[in-house]
């Protein structure tokens, strides 16, 4: 009768201790790779957002282009999306993370937009008549008071962000979901549960930290709920 291995990785369980040990190098690899990807993305994408949801509120007609324009990409599947990108940008991490970017749009520009409008009209009024000019008045009355919803955007872009880049396994620049597509493929268990949760608890501390960030920045909030 044949001998049951006595190694997890050999008997190819779920979970498997062995696993990290051997491959921690490969998972920090992963893990750091998955994270560039994410901020990069966020952060371009959090820069071209503020621009197109600030010109919607100046100027109305533009708002219905704007938001039109972001959903059509975010209804684009993934795969399709990265192979129409291709040509642009090749095999590269480039394309993953422009991807991202363009998925991401519509969460930031939404959120932020609806921020804005908020704004009370009579917190307009009252720093124009104090000499605010338009742009005194964008950075420092109007984004500030904003921030609520755009944070929200924020956390939920990120979150996704961090989901869809595991999409970015097919061009080889998909962070942990390389280490999922590639254990899927030879049904390495504990590669593709460790991956996957990994991706879990980065998502998790990505919103925590995002949270966190807004509860400083927005202390008037905690005022009015208490």
């Amino acid at each position: 009768m044949t001998a049951i291995p006595d190694d997890c990785l050999a008997r190819n369980e779920w979970i498997c201790g062995e696993y990290l040990s051997t491959r921690r190098q490969i998972l920090i690899d992963a893990v750091v790779q998955h994270l560039q990807l994410t901020a990069v993305s966020v952060l371009i994408a959090l820069v071209v957002a503020v621009p197109l949801a600030v010109l919607a509120r100046r100027w109305g007609w533009a708002a219905g282009p704007v938001l039109a324009l972001t959903t059509i990409l975010y209804t684009i599947p993934s795969l399709a999306m990265f192979s129409l990108l291709l040509p642009v940008y090749g095999l590269s991490a480039a394309l993953v993370v422009a991807g991202l970017v363009l998925y991401s749009l519509t969460l930031l520009v939404r959120n932020i937009l609806a921020g804005l409008r908020a704004v009370p009209e009579d917190t307009r009024q009252a720093a124009r008549g104090m000499g605010y000019g338009p742009i005194r008045l964008l950075l420092t009355v109007e984004l500030p008071l904003a921030l609520p919803a755009a944070m929200a955007g924020l956390r939920i872009a990120t979150v996704s962000a961090v989901s869809l880049a595991t999409v970015g396994a097919i061009v080889g620049f998909g962070g942990l979901g390389n280490l999922i597509y590639a254990g899927m493929n030879t049904y390495f268990k504990a590669q593709v549960l460790t991956a996957s949760v990994l991706c879990v608890v980065i998502a998790v501390a990505a919103d925590l930290l995002l949270l966190g960030v807004q509860r400083v920045l927005t202390p008037w909030t905690r005022a009015v709920r208490s």
